[in-house]
């Protein structure tokens, strides 16, 4: 999977996929064991291509790195690549790329009658309230996470 770069924010960086350059990897289906080594010879040629396996719709799919440690209780660290599906209806307890204020954020939906929150998962951010005096637009939802280790 390559990606293409097409806005940076001081939150968030968006990419899309680069659909000339799909690509198959090794793929070891029975499961690495993580006690004793298991040959695993035999499962060398199953392939998995990332894009068909994390996206589900590939018109409204889009790539996102975060930047900061908000959200950081829900395993979304500095520098991890968010997959983003803008056809998901937003819904509460979702996480979602929000447009707020000319700002781009990822945050958790909190949805209480009328109100929606975005709610931070790390204690030294405060939620925030989203009024009718904001500028607001949710993007996408946050359907996958990869990792760097």
């Amino acid at each position: 999977m390559q990606l293409k770069p097409i806005k940076e924010t001081k939150n968030l960086s968006f990419y899309i996929p680069d659909a000339d350059h799909e690509e198959e990897h090794f793929f070891v289906s029975e499961g690495i064991a993580a006690g004793f080594p298991s040959p695993a010879d035999d499962f060398l040629e199953t392939r998995i291509s990332l894009d068909k396996t994390l996206v589900r719709n590939k018109e409204a799919t889009f790539y996102a790195k975060v930047r900061g440690q908000s959200m950081i209780d829900a395993n979304l660290d500095d520098g991890d690549l968010l997959v983003v599906d803008k056809s998901i209806e937003p819904a509460h307890d979702k996480i979602a790329v929000c447009f707020i204020d000319g700002e781009f954020t990822v945050k958790r939906l909190k949805v209480e009658k009328e109100t929606v929150f975005l709610m931070p998962a790390n204690k030294d951010y405060e939620p925030i309230e989203v009024t009718r005096e904001n500028n607001f637009a949710i993007w996408g939802i946050v359907t996958h996470v990869i990792k760097k280790l």
